[in-house]
């Protein structure tokens, strides 16, 4: 409840409630005008588009309320708990920690994402608009035609150019 309270969202609520209102008066409008001297099918279609055009930014305030709650959920899931401050916990002997599990797992397998490092690891994956980073080969397709189309590129990619007179 504190979420949609917050003034990000209460923003959020505005504008949507704002351009869903617009786009009703919008489709009353157009209902109006395909109804005049003037109006045509193509007044009737707008009318007919305005309230789609709400029902959109509705589902999509949803939408977005729905995920900023998984995200909200998920960071709290990710943060420990508060120890407690029990005497016994606050002894002179410092407090054991567990290794991580990385000694048990064999070493081809894949680790487990940890959940506070997850948008970490997003971050660090190559972008797919940026150039590849040096070493990283690109993956071979199957097709026959796009590879042969790659090697003609290839080629010509490093044929010394033709001067043409």
């Amino acid at each position: 409840m504190r979420l949609l309270l917050s003034p990000k969202w209460m923003a959020w609520h505005v504008l949507t409630l704002g351009a869903m209102a617009t786009c009703g008066f919008l489709a009353v409008w157009q209902w109006g005008r395909a109804g005049s001297a003037m109006g045509s099918a193509l007044n009737i279609g707008y009318g007919l588009q305005w309230p789609l055009f709400a029902v959109f930014f509705g589902v999509m305030w949803w939408r977005f309320l729905r995920l900023e709650v998984a995200d909200v959920r998920a960071r709290e899931a990710a943060t420990p708990a508060e120890p407690d401050t029990a005497p016994a916990a606050t002894s002179a002997t410092p407090a054991t920690t567990t290794a991580p599990a990385t000694a048990e797992r064999p070493s081809g397998a894949d680790p487990a994402p940890v959940p506070e490092l997850a948008g970490a690891a997003v971050a660090d994956r190559p972008s797919p608009f940026t150039s590849r980073p040096a070493g990283v080969a690109a993956r071979r397709g199957t097709d026959p035609q796009l590879r042969a189309y790659n090697e003609e590129l290839a080629r010509l990619a490093v044929r010394p150019e033709e001067s043409t007179p």
